[in-house]
């Protein structure tokens, strides 16, 4: 798990080379917000986080699928996770910043990942 990055991961460029391309300005993992969020757009009042399946626990994702050994360790570890993210979305709400998830399996090929950044874009200028 040490090899596992919390940061800059490969998913988070893509989508952070997306939003410049684009000319949505952002922070990144800024400490001041909940969660540190992986994107923060300071002008929308948005957070995006990148979520990897497996670690968040996607819901009927095939990337979210425990491993057979070891099942109870992951099982604690994965719902932790879960609890974590729900209570930074829900602190996030309650301070009026818009929180948006992004799922690894929704930018796993070049055709999903054009569909939801585009998605993403959309969703951030409609709250202009």
């Amino acid at each position: 798990m040490r090899k596992v990055p919390g940061k800059n991961s490969k998913p988070e460029l893509i989508i952070r080379k997306f939003l410049f391309a684009n000319g949505i300005r952002f922070r990144k993992n800024d400490k001041r917000y909940p969660g540190k969020p992986d994107i923060f757009i300071l002008k929308y009042h948005i957070a995006i986080f990148y979520h990897g399946c497996f670690w968040h626990g996607h819901l009927n994702c095939k990337h979210s699928e425990l491993p057979k050994s070891n099942s109870q360790y992951w099982q604690a570890k994965i719902s932790k996770n879960i609890n974590r993210d729900k209570i930074v979305l829900e602190k996030l709400a309650e301070s009026g910043i818009k929180a948006m998830v992004i799922w690894g399996c929704e930018i796993d090929t070049i055709p999903k990942q054009s569909q939801r950044l585009i998605l993403l874009l959309e969703q951030i200028k409609s709250n202009d």
